[in-house]
């Protein structure tokens, strides 16, 4: 019996149009790892955010630069790492939507969005892009 895949790798153009080909990657893990609908949703939010963030943000549209997904099964952990080739934030200073001068901004959701849905996040920033790590942790009932 073959064993089923545990990487799976996504490459995007940095276009917003491209968005729309998270959904049909994450099929393709739900598929492989058994994903519940709450979690699948919870994960496509996420991702979805992590992937417009690293188009719109961090390589600011420029198709010539390219956004990269791998989402790796680790022993209870989903893992799905976000990579742009832009030059890079300071996670910690992204202003939190729920403070009053932000309410009404159509922007600076993502990042919340992406730490209230997954188990962790974890940002590695370096002088030539950003790597998003979204955990789901597999364990839980």
């Amino acid at each position: 019996m073959k064993a089923k895949q545990s990487v799976f790798h996504l490459t995007l153009a940095s276009n917003p149009n491209q968005i729309g080909r998270v959904e049909p990657f994450l099929m393709k893990v739900k598929r492989n790892v058994r994903l519940d609908e709450i979690r699948f949703h919870k994960l496509m939010v996420s991702l979805t955010e992590a992937v417009n963030n690293a188009i719109v943000h961090g390589n600011k549209s420029d198709v010539r630069k390219k956004v990269t997904v791998r989402c790796e099964v680790l022993p209870g952990w989903l893992v799905v790492e976000v990579e742009d080739q832009g030059g890079g934030f300071d996670p910690d200073h992204v202003g939190s939507p729920l403070k009053k001068k932000n309410l009404l901004k159509e922007d600076g959701r993502g990042i919340f969005l992406m730490k209230t849905l997954m188990d962790k996040v974890e940002f590695d920033v370096g002088r030539t892009g950003v790597h998003v790590f979204l955990w789901l942790d597999l364990s839980k009932t």
